[in-house]
């Protein structure tokens, strides 16, 4: 059966792709789904936000894309959440994305251990870096699906169509059959009180409808998320009653219809 795999992509940092993954996945677990949280990126987001103690890098997705991988997959539950379980990031990715330029097939890296070495869960979060270098790639050729949050600024918005044309762009490059399908535009961080966040918002429909991209309801700005993080909890653990919890239920109701429709 085919699994749904989620790359969260931006081409900058700061704009809430850990926020994004780590509460996309909460949610779907809540829907007894099982979800693997794969963190990609060098600076290991992840790790904070999942409450998680650094680690070496055998035990984390360099194992992975390692050349001598044999599958045995180390993964952590997090949050002590059954169906949550995450493969850490590491600093060290940074030189294993070096390592992918010069490797056969080193753009394939990762859908070719997924593919030999499948996770049980029923479906993948990649969480990616901020740079479209050989580990968002590698996330792009893995992918079945891709989601873009998007920060509401205008060069995040001028990049997040940028952002678009690499991943077909890449997509033809690397021949892939089928393409990875753009779920959507998430808006996040969004702060009513601030003018230029509700001037883009604005815009954003017209752009998403000319880019054909669906746009999901915008994720608040709250201090609450900060605050989650630092104790290495999604706010659903941490204020279960903040109305920003609800913001992510729409792309979940999504991803629980993919996983269904596999």
């Amino acid at each position: 059966m085919a699994q749904v795999i989620i790359a969260v992509l931006a081409n900058a940092g700061g704009v809430g792709k850990s926020t994004l993954s780590v509460h996309l996945a909460y949610e779907v677990s809540k829907r007894k789904h099982k979800v693997a949280l794969l963190d990609l990126d060098p600076q290991r987001s992840l790790d904070v936000f999942c409450g998680l103690e650094a680690v070496e890098a055998e035990n984390t997705m360099t194992k992975v894309l390692a050349k001598d991988f044999k599958g045995d997959w180390v993964l952590v539950s997090a949050w002590d959440e059954a169906r949550i379980e995450v493969c850490q990031g590491h600093p060290s990715l940074a030189d294993t994305s070096n390592d992918l330029v010069v490797r056969k097939r080193g753009e394939y890296t990762l859908a070719d251990r997924l593919h030999k070495y499948p996770l049980p869960h029923d479906v993948v979060i990649i969480d990616c870096p901020a740079t479209l270098g050989m580990l968002n790639v590698n996330a792009l050729a893995a992918a079945t699906n891709i989601l873009v949050p998007i920060q509401l600024e205008m060069k995040a918005i001028s990049g997040a169509a940028e952002l678009l044309e690499w991943c077909i762009n890449t997509s033809e490059e690397l021949q892939l059959d089928p393409k990875p399908s753009i779920m959507g535009f998430v808006p996040s961080m969004y702060d009513e009180a601030i003018a230029m966040h509700r001037q883009y918002y604005s815009q954003l429909p017209a752009i998403a409808e000319q880019l054909n991209v669906k746009l999901y309801p915008k994720i608040r700005s709250s201090n609450e998320f900060k605050n989650a993080s630092a104790h290495g909890l999604p706010l659903h653990k941490y204020r279960n009653k903040h109305p920003a919890c609800k913001d992510f239920k729409q792309i979940a109701d999504d991803v629980v219809k993919l996983i269904k429709s596999k």
